[in-house]
């Protein structure tokens, strides 16, 4: 079976109105362009297809803070309070079933690590129910409605008055801490988040379609996005002259960059080369690319965010697989999925990252898989036509 073969179905059934799927191995390329932009529209699916990639943009804020430890503006192990202020003196509630006004100082700082780890207390647990959990709904809104959030400055203020749910280091909880990670490179660097990532990521490597905007002469290439409504139909939620068509207000680090399948698999087999990009120049030392790609997570740590991780660890920025729950699920895969019906992953060719010293990997040795589709998920159990293309992948040669 061909990949298109795989999808073309999911198509014709309208659970897609089209996608973009790719498998990488080594040099060759495995692409398949299916349906087209929008429902009932005579608009094909091509290659160059630009999506709302939502949170298959984590790791690509990840590599950014990277960048800035190596330039020395940042460490590892600092307090973020230098640059955040208004987090210098969290809150937590103190249990996890607490009210939110029941609540003690935190027992440490916040560090640049417990943003790129996601365990800095701020984010989402598997239970919803959470006092500190539902006290967040409000600030951290749904990404894929990049209008609803105010200036980044403001969002802070917001993001202080509301507790940890647990100390710092103490819980993987997904979200918060990229959106954080997009603030602290702003201020980091004093650039904004746009002009960052377009100098020091964009453009050395070639992803010349990945943005916060899609400005009017590529919209003819900007896909519709749609959510699934009341009567279990598509809706749409937002087309090409919507919510991307200008800068929004607060350019969202988890999951606010569109863009195209070629552009992330320029930045994946980055990652595969030990941060060696096509031209042979260094975007990331290869060992800012193996704590990216490694897992850095706890059983403990794992347990609360669960819901998220099954099967998981979480490295900088994205998932890194440790049990091979699935035929996909290859430990040290490393990559995530978006909430638009968007996943990236890199599978190195040794097979897991976890605890590798080596400095040298300078090719493109492993697989990359990217699919990219317009239908929104509200789940963290991967729609059907996701599974597929994992599974068509991970046998893929």
């Amino acid at each position: 079976m061909t990949l298109h073969d795989l999808l073309q179905p999911h198509i014709d059934n309208g659970s897609l109105p089209g996608a973009v799927a790719l498998v990488a191995h080594d040099d060759q390329i495995d692409l398949a362009a299916v349906g087209s932009t929008a429902i009932n529209a005579a608009t094909p699916m091509t290659p160059d297809s630009i999506f709302r990639l939502a949170s298959i943009t984590k790791p690509i804020t990840a590599a950014a803070v990277m960048i800035l430890i190596e330039d020395g503006h940042l460490t590892l192990d600092a307090p973020i309070h230098k640059w955040l202020p208004e987090l210098a003196t969290p809150m937590v509630v103190r249990t996890p079933t607490s009210e939110i006004d029941d609540v003690i100082p935190a027992a440490r700082p916040i560090t640049v690590r417990d943003l790129l780890t996601s365990t800095a207390g701020y984010g989402f647990a598997s239970d919803f129910s959470l006092p500190a959990v539902q006290r967040l709904f409000p600030v951290q809104r749904d990404g894929r409605e990049v209008r609803s959030f105010p200036h980044a400055d403001a969002w802070l203020a917001e993001l202080a008055e509301v507790p940890l749910l647990y100390q710092p280091g103490e819980a993987y909880l997904y979200d918060t801490c990229s959106t954080i990670q997009g603030v602290l490179i702003s201020r980091a660097s004093g650039q904004s988040l746009p002009d960052f990532l377009a100098e020091r990521v964009f453009e050395p490597l070639g992803m010349v379609d990945t943005a916060f905007e899609v400005p009017a002469a590529k919209r003819d290439r900007f896909t519709s996005y749609y959510r699934t409504g009341a009567d279990g139909g598509l809706e749409l939620g937002d087309g090409p002259d919507g919510q991307w068509s200008s800068l929004p207000a607060f350019p969202l680090g988890n999951g606010g960059l569109a863009g195209t399948a070629y552009d992330w698999l320029a930045f994946a087999r980055m990652l595969l080369a030990g941060g060696v990009m096509k031209d042979g120049r260094r975007l990331l030392s290869a060992e800012s690319v193996r704590l990216m790609t490694s897992d850095h997570t706890t059983p403990a740590q794992r347990g609360i965010g669960e819901l998220f991780l099954e099967g998981q660890g979480w490295g900088f920025g994205g998932s890194v697989d440790i049990a091979p729950l699935e035929p996909w699920n290859v430990p040290g895969r490393y990559g995530w999925v978006g909430g638009t019906g968007t996943s990236a992953h890199i599978i190195p060719s040794t097979g897991s990252t976890k605890n590798t010293r080596s400095t040298k990997n300078t090719n493109n040795s492993g697989k990359v898989t990217i699919f990219l589709a317009q239908v929104g998920t509200d789940s963290p159990v991967p729609s059907t036509w996701m599974q597929d293309f994992w599974r068509y992948a991970a046998t893929a040669e």
